[in-house]
């Protein structure tokens, strides 16, 4: 199962369920015990190190308003009304010539975008230089002088450890240069953007991140960026942070920005299926040779996954509610390494550039076959069905929802 994207960054939100398409890639009884741990950051040794992050990097964290952002008018509008709004958030500057790092839905649409930098009452104005709805980052251009500037140094997300300290600075509901602390909760997880496509080695983290929190920098004990503060999720009825936020890694911020800085745009690579994650029981209930893979379900035509011959399935059927299409291909393995989920496979493509050629390696009716797929150039957005995990939804539709089936991740 993958889950619904919920976008943490909005006072005022211009969010919903998008569709989901890929790059495409009981009930047991527990007893839940509480256990008091002291956070690694914010103990009482460790209180100096979080007060000289946030003295040095504080005053290059910037908040930001959008005005004349869309709230209506779009399948992420979770208000179902069209108006124009402003939209807060949170940013980061990257260098001396004013470039800030922020969220894609934070300055979506606005007209104008006004950020305020450290503890400074004075606002500047800011561009777009240019933004990536797929992995929900924008870079901005501020006017402001250079004796204003503080940038942050981007570390490599790469590097960091489950369980690794980390500070998060932003301004969550208005309440500029907040900080929290917390420690990276897993790694290599997996969000949806707001156009469907799914972000892959994402940092978990359990520093405190709420609305305006989005576009905000997420820091290791070195005082560098490795991660940029982009959605939460909640349970029950919550209305805020539960200690489940994600953060973009700083190695696929780096990336990004150096393209925008470049072009003003982004191009990802796209292989052109959508697929189900095999696991025993849908091996068992469909009868499948192998029960890890992914089971290819649709084929978008003339995708690179076309041109090679991959293909989808054909019949419907219903598995644990949900509906799956069989007789298509089982994908086993991307470039020689063996894949077992469909997260597996996003990751190998968001790694690749378009144009790069892949080899793919197949279950055929139970014959194993290879096939070598030039990537494509993946489109705005994603189409089909989506599906995921009602624990995570806009702040704005918090409260109970109805659970999705298990179905496609991209």
């Amino acid at each position: 199962m993958f889950f619904a994207a919920l976008l943490g960054g909005l006072l005022v939100a211009v969010l919903g369920f998008g569709a989901v398409q890929a790059g495409w890639i009981g009930k047991n009884e527990t007893t839940t015990r509480t256990i008091a741990t002291a956070n690694p950051v914010a103990d009482n040794q460790d209180q100096g190190l979080v007060n000289q992050i946030y003295e040095r990097d504080g005053t290059g964290v910037g908040f930001i308003t959008a005005s004349g952002v869309s709230e209506g008018g779009s399948e992420f509008d979770p208000y179902g009304q069209s108006q124009q709004g402003t939209a807060t958030g949170s940013g980061f500057l990257i260098d001396k010539e004013g470039h800030m790092v922020t969220n894609n839905h934070v300055v979506n649409g606005a007209s104008e975008i006004k950020v305020t930098l450290g503890d400074s009452d004075t606002s500047y104005d800011a561009e777009l230089v240019g933004a990536d709805e797929s992995s929900d980052l924008a870079l901005l251009k501020v006017d402001a002088p250079e004796d204003a500037m503080h940038p942050l140094a981007i570390g490599d997300s790469a590097d960091m450890k489950v369980g690794d300290p980390v500070v998060a600075i932003g301004n969550p509901f208005g309440l500029d240069r907040t900080v929290t602390t917390g420690i990276v909760s897993a790694l290599q997880r997996e969000i949806q953007s707001t156009n469907g496509f799914s972000i892959s080695n994402v940092i978990q983290t359990d520093a405190s991140i709420n609305p305006g929190n989005s576009g905000g920098p997420l820091i290791n004990t070195d005082g560098e960026v490795i991660g940029v503060n982009s959605q939460i999720a909640t349970g029950g009825g919550s209305n805020g942070s539960v200690g489940i936020g994600f953060a973009i890694p700083s190695d696929t911020v780096k990336s990004v920005v150096d393209q925008l800085k470049t072009t003003g745009e982004v191009k990802h690579a796209f292989l052109g299926i959508s697929g189900a994650t095999i696991n025993s029981d849908v091996a068992d209930a469909l009868n499948l040779d192998t029960d890890s893979g992914v089971l290819v379900q649709e084929v978008t035509k003339d995708s690179g996954a076309d041109d090679a011959g991959i293909e989808g399935g054909d019949t419907a059927v219903t598995v644990e509610g949900a509906k799956v299409l069989t007789g298509g291909d089982i994908i086993t393995a991307v470039d020689g390494k063996d894949v077992s989920s469909m997260e597996e496979v996003v990751a190998a493509i968001n790694e690749a550039k378009v144009g790069d050629k892949i080899d793919v390696t197949l279950d055929r009716d139970g014959q194993s076959k290879d096939v070598t797929v030039t990537l494509g150039e993946r489109p705005d957005d994603a189409s089909g069905s989506s599906s995921g995990d009602s624990s995570q939804t806009p702040p704005e539709q918090q409260g109970e929802q109805p659970a999705l089936p298990p179905g496609f991740g991209q």
